[in-house]
């Protein structure tokens, strides 16, 4: 869905650290692109043009799941859902945990801001192994609300994070992959 123009434009501006934060691991750095708000509007209308008429609500993963799922959220017109880090919100809250390759995590949502029925995108701005944005899937799926979409920036395809996703029959959409 992405145009050529924007995949080489994201190319051309995220950056990948080496060893970064440990040994062996490809960073891929997107702080750049909030240098160039043109570019950043362009990531907003392609991930609004996957979602649009197919969402009722935006689901972001902390924290870099923000930093464009707000703005998809505000661009589609609709509501805005945060999923957050153990102990981060206030109750009511629901919680989920999931393994990561050593030991596992919690993550968090308001337990009354998703209704039956509505349809969710869950943002985040990586696919990686799919445990986190997995766990934001039972977290909807545990109020009722159905995952509609999965839409991320970057999708790191080689660590088959999308394997996680296939139960919930929704569609995937990564700007870029690796």
């Amino acid at each position: 869905m992405a145009s050529e123009s924007l995949i080489q434009k994201l190319e051309a501006t995220i950056e990948n650290i080496p060893d970064f934060p440990k040994p062996r691991i490809q960073f891929k750095d997107i702080t750049p692109v909030f240098l160039n708000p043109k570019l950043y509007e362009e990531v907003i209308d392609d991930l609004a043009e996957f979602s649009r008429g197919k969402v009722d609500v935006v689901c972001g993963i902390e924290s870099r799941g923000f930093l464009f799922g707000i703005a998809l959220a505000v661009k589609l017109d609709i509501p805005f859902v945060l999923i957050r880090k153990k102990g981060k919100l206030p109750p009511p809250f629901i919680s989920q945990k999931y393994d990561l390759e050593y030991g596992s995590s919690e993550i968090e949502m308001k337990a009354d801001q998703l209704k039956t029925g509505q349809r969710v995108l869950i943002h985040d701005d990586l696919l990686a192994t799919g445990g986190t944005t997995e766990a934001a899937a039972r977290l909807v799926e545990k109020q009722g609300a159905i995952v509609s979409q999965f839409s991320f920036l970057i999708g790191l395809d080689f660590l088959n994070g999308e394997e996680k996703l296939r139960p919930f029959n929704a569609e995937v959409y990564k700007i870029l992959s690796y």
